[in-house]
């Protein structure tokens, strides 16, 4: 469903507060061409990402609410890394790969709890070492809320791989993200998703 009032609407909230569609994106850890979707109306958020746009934006989410349609169908993928830097670097990597998903990036691991607990997660990549956090028990708990999601762990550093495999999780991956290293997993999934297809 086409929804240029809310693209509109949008558009102008960023131009007031004088940010850039990158600039944005940044804030709300997206890719800027989901933020460009959004403002050309090709592409809806869903009320997740609408109530960090008004948080990003400084504006009432209900207005914003009000405004938007019903997100279209895709699948929820979720980064979880406490390094802005590498949490930014990858949701870019995961919207290349995966173009038709909704992709948040989360640096708390109860707020990627709380999304989970609201939204079908079809992929979640989890840094290992969160802080004071574990990936280890993060994935545990996702896969209560929902055993069908996928676990795909992140670290930079090979020896957890062991502690890795003895969870439920579907793969590992060593940092830095790659759009390689996602389409190698994407294909090891224990369930497969549509993905909408790769970007040339």
């Amino acid at each position: 469903m086409v929804n240029f009032l809310f693209s509109e609407t949008l558009k102008k909230l960023r131009g007031e507060r004088g940010l850039s569609q990158k600039q944005l994106g940044q804030l709300m850890f997206v890719n800027h061409s989901t933020i460009a979707r959004w403002e050309n109306a090709s592409r809806l958020p869903d009320a997740a990402m609408i109530i960090r746009l008004a948080q990003c934006l400084g504006v009432d989410a209900n207005e914003l609410l009000q405004l938007a349609a019903q997100s279209e169908d895709s699948p929820n993928i979720i980064m979880v890394d406490d390094s802005k830097v590498i949490l930014s670097d990858g949701v870019n990597v995961l919207e290349e790969v995966m173009p038709n998903a909704t992709v948040m990036g989360f640096i708390w691991p109860l707020e990627a709890i709380e999304y989970a607990k609201q939204h079908q997660i079809a992929l979640a990549i989890l840094d290992i070492e969160l802080g004071t956090a574990s990936g280890l028990d993060l994935c545990r708990t996702l896969l209560e809320i929902n055993p069908r999601t996928n676990i795909v762990f992140l670290t930079a550093y090979p020896e957890y791989s062991l502690d890795a495999w003895n969870t439920e999780a579907s793969g590992f991956m060593v940092k830095p993200l790659t759009p390689e290293s996602v389409k190698e997993q994407l294909k090891k999934l224990r369930y497969p998703f549509s993905t909408g297809g790769t970007k040339e």
